[in-house]
This record gives structure tokens, sequence and C-alpha cells, in this order.
């Protein structure tokens, strides 16, 4: 298996998740706003049931989620920004059964992996973003431009990808020499 690459440009980002906005198809633009934001790895954010972003009681969603990532076994919480927020409140109006990505079935269940790489590569194919783009693509893509951005500290993007070393992390995140070309040629200090 080729590793795949982050989604390096934010317009195609946004072509990406609005794919499914355009089309009604709320749950699959769920899937791509929180696997880019949440920085979970598939097989977490497929696990994830209402009832870890939503308080019946309260009638409210909660602020952060908390799971124990099935491959680490650590617990992570993980902070509900607007963007998730916005998209989990559209998907709650038509949600199927306890998983928030639940398939179409009579008996919803959560939607497989499988089926979850055919709906980004549906996307990314439809919109033509280049290179190895699939479902472990969102993940890399929110630390690839917590890097760019630099409003992130590389120690907190190790952190949350649970690497132990720098160049662990930057050949994760696929950081190129154009990258690093970049930071050299754009600061400016004097």
């Amino acid at each position: 298996m080729a590793a795949t690459e982050p989604i390096r440009s934010k317009k195609e980002l946004k072509e990406l998740a609005g794919y499914y906005l355009g089309k009604g198809q709320i749950r699959n633009y769920t899937l791509i706003v929180m696997g880019v934001y949440t920085a979970l790895r598939i097989s977490d954010l497929l696990r994830l049931k209402w009832s870890d972003v939503y308080d019946e009681e309260r009638q409210a969603f909660h602020t952060h989620i908390t799971i124990v990532e099935k491959k680490t076994k650590k617990q992570k919480t993980i902070a509900l920004n607007k963007h998730i927020l916005g998209a989990l409140r559209q998907l709650y109006l038509h949600r199927r059964g306890e998983f928030i990505f639940a398939n179409n079935r009579k008996d919803p269940k959560a939607i497989s992996r499988v089926q979850a790489w055919r709906i980004i590569r549906a996307a990314v194919t439809a919109i033509g973003v280049d290179g190895k783009i699939a479902c472990h693509s969102l993940r890399k893509t929110w630390g690839y431009h917590a890097v760019k951005s630099g409003k992130v500290s590389l120690v907190v993007i190790m952190d949350i990808y649970n690497h132990s070393s720098y160049e662990v992390t930057k050949r994760y995140l696929g950081i190129t020499q154009d990258d690093l070309d970049e930071a050299y040629l754009e600061m400016e200090l004097i």
C-alpha cells in the first residue's frame, strides 16, 4: 500500500468538502470535515456515536469528545470547533441510529472503512485532486496545515499524532524540500 499524502491546497480542501455539501450528502460532508479537523484515524472516526458528541438530556452538543484510540489504546480529548459543530448540527437533523456515520440500510450500522474510502475517492476524482489521497489523508491534512500556519507548535502536533520524534512527524506529513525552501524565502526579518 502506497503512503497517502495530505491535501496541501486549501482551495482543493474546500472543494472536497463542498462537493458533498452541494449534493446534499451531509453525512459524507461531515465525514470530511471531522476527518480533517479532528485528525483522527478513520477507524476511530467511524466508531463515533451520537452519544459521544451530543447530550440528549441537555439537548446540546458537547464542546469536546473523549475517545480511546483503537490503535494506540491511548485516551484522547478533542475540542469540537465551529466547523465540526456546524456539520454535526446539519447531520443531526437526519441522524439514523446510534452511529454518526451510519449506512443507509434498514438496520443502520457504522459505514465501513471501504465505504469511507469510496466516499473520499469519489470526491477526489470528481474535483480532480492529484496525489495519493485516501482516508488517512484527512488526518495528515490537519497536521500539514497546522505546520504551515506556524500557529501550532511542532511539539503539540507530535503529541496529537503520538509521534516520538520530529523526523517521524516530518515524514508523516510529507514535508518536502519545497516547503523548507518556502520557509526560508518567505521569512522577512529585517
